[in-house]
């Protein structure tokens, strides 16, 4: 089943985090690095910003917002 996604660019750092959390769903966010993060994110098929605009503020941000989501749904 093919369906178009929106792009994803690195301010969206919520849509970011839920897109990995379906892409990489047995994925423990707390097991990763931000280098592995942003191979992770730089491979998502719809992503379509600049590499160079990755900084460590954005990945840990990602990585938040990651493993809250994944905590709560975890809860529900």
């Amino acid at each position: 089943m093919s369906h178009s996604r929106e792009p994803l660019y690195w301010e969206a750092t919520y849509a970011i985090a839920m897109r990995l959390m379906e892409d990489y769903a047995r994925v423990d966010p707390t097991a990763l690095g931000t280098q592995q993060l942003l191979e992770m994110v730089l491979n998502l098929p719809d992503f379509a910003d600049e590499p160079i605009l990755a900084n460590e503020e954005l990945l840990v941000e990602i990585l938040r917002v990651w493993y809250e989501e994944s905590t709560f749904h975890d809860q529900s």
